[in-house]
């Protein structure tokens, strides 16, 4: 047996203000459904779920992270700037990474980055 993906359900409390802010990121919708509250996000071959409902159902947030690996980060560090969203500078890491980190509007924390040279 073998696990073919993952794909996190982040918990939203805005679906709409969370689309814009992924989409910023350079996500776009892959699915949505409005009656749910729920979209399917996609960039290249990641996936990220954003759900509303987990809200009304009293699940709240989770305080998820989730990990991003662009090919080139610097690159994507001045998309993301340029699409408008504060983001700190780039960081090196005690454990090897070179990174930002964000939250998007429901406090899902997102750290983006790449292995350092050795």
């Amino acid at each position: 047996m073998k696990m073919n993906r993952l794909i996190p359900m982040l918990p939203v409390k805005r679906l709409s203000a969370s689309i814009d802010f992924y989409q910023k990121l350079g996500f776009t919708i892959e699915k949505k459904n409005d009656g749910w509250g729920w979209a399917m996000m996609r960039f290249d071959e990641c996936r990220l779920m954003l759900d509303q409902s987990i809200y009304r159902h009293g699940g709240g947030s989770s305080g998820s992270v989730v990990y991003l690996y662009p090919d080139d980060l610097g690159q994507y560090h001045r998309q993301v700037r340029q699409n408008g969203l504060s983001v700190p500078d780039l960081d090196d890491t005690f454990y090897g990474m070179k990174e930002f980190r964000l939250d998007d509007p429901d406090g899902n924390r997102l750290w983006i980055g790449e292995s350092r040279p050795a």
